[in-house]
């Protein structure tokens, strides 16, 4: 049975390397790209981050109720496709959601057995660095995604796993290790003394393992809201 991996993160986490990599580190898992109507920017290409459509288009496929979930940010609409779970399902694959919280949210509610993962940066130092190096944005912009993210990362506590991505390697060893395990508890059979490892590896980035450091993570983000 084809599990769903819901992945969120704020902007400036790492969350598409950490995917990217763990997609290439695990085989049959495949990735929903997503809907929107913005405009593309930089070298984004058609299919690749995003699928890009007009409005109108966007809002006939709600109507034909083709979105797993769908929001508005920013004064633009995103949505997940059904037809990539179908097809993931079809070719007896895994599927990664690449999604904000309120889609998360969405998500759950259809599919209860999803698994899913929140990437935190390891402080707002460290996010606001990252966010400042990665683009030409300006400061307005800066500042109002580090307020998103300050919202965002409060949600915490909804997530079944929390990964902290200060080391691009370790997180993504923990990304895989998750992914990995989960489909370990479906099969329901003796591990291996390598399964065992990626098991434990899973077990302690379990919110119950990680609630305290991720609450001082949110914490650092309040200490610095000026």
């Amino acid at each position: 049975m084809t599990i769903v991996y819901i992945i969120s993160a704020p902007s400036g986490s790492g969350k598409s390397t950490l995917v990217n990599e763990v997609r290439r580190l695990v085989p049959g898992l495949d990735f929903s790209v997503s809907y929107t109507t913005r405009a593309p920017r930089g070298s984004e290409q058609e299919g690749r981050e995003y699928y890009f459509v007009s409005r109108p288009d966007f809002t006939a496929k709600i109507r034909k109720g083709e979105f797993l979930e769908y929001a508005e940010f920013d004064g633009n609409m995103y949505g997940t496709s059904r037809r990539f779970l179908r097809e993931a399902t079809q070719r007896a694959h895994d599927l990664v959601l690449d999604i904000d919280v309120q889609g998360a949210k969405q998500i759950r509610q259809q599919v209860t057995d999803a698994v899913s993962i929140f990437i935190l940066p390891p402080n707002r130092q460290t996010l606001e660095w990252r966010l400042r190096n990665r683009s030409q944005d300006k400061e307005d912009v800066i500042q109002r995604r580090l307020v998103t993210a300050r919202r965002e990362i409060a949600n915490f506590g909804e997530y079944d796993y929390i990964l902290v991505n200060d080391r691009l390697e370790q997180a993504a060893d923990e990304l895989r290790a998750v992914v990995q395990a989960e489909r370990l508890l479906r099969a329901g059979r003796e591990l291996t003394e390598e399964e065992k490892r990626l098991a434990v590896m899973a077990e302690r980035c379990r919110l119950v393992n990680m609630r305290e450091w991720a609450q001082r993570i949110v914490d650092s983000f309040l200490d610095g809201a000026g």
